[in-house]
């Protein structure tokens, strides 16, 4: 059975710095693509983040360019959103996607004072 693992989300003033991590269960981070997602109440899933399956193209989120920086880390296994100056706009429940249709549960990421 495949899936991820999310894990760092919490409680972060503006202006601060969270990392989260996702742990693939049953593949390899090298695998396939794959993407950071975030969602608020109401809104659709946005896409934050990806990585090409060689681990070479990145992009972001116009939202999070600049902020945001998406790594991965192949002897851990494990997938990274290093995310710096964070503003109460990143309030969301943040999810790791592989392919189409493997997610994590998510890790809620709250910014507030």
């Amino acid at each position: 059975q495949v899936q991820l693992v999310e894990s760092g989300g919490g409680l972060v003033q503006p202006g601060g710095s969270l990392r989260l991590s996702c742990a693939p269960i049953g593949f390899t981070v090298r695998a396939y693509s794959m993407r950071w997602y975030r969602q608020t109440p109401g809104k659709e899933r946005e896409l934050v983040a990806s990585i090409d399956v060689h681990g070479i193209s990145i992009n972001y989120a116009d939202s999070v360019k600049g902020r945001f920086t998406l790594s991965r880390d192949n002897d851990k296994n494990l997938l990274y959103l290093q995310m710096d100056n964070l503003t109460p706009e990143d309030t969301a429940v943040y999810y790791c996607n592989a392919l189409s249709h493997i997610w994590g549960q998510g890790t809620q990421v709250t910014v507030s004072s």
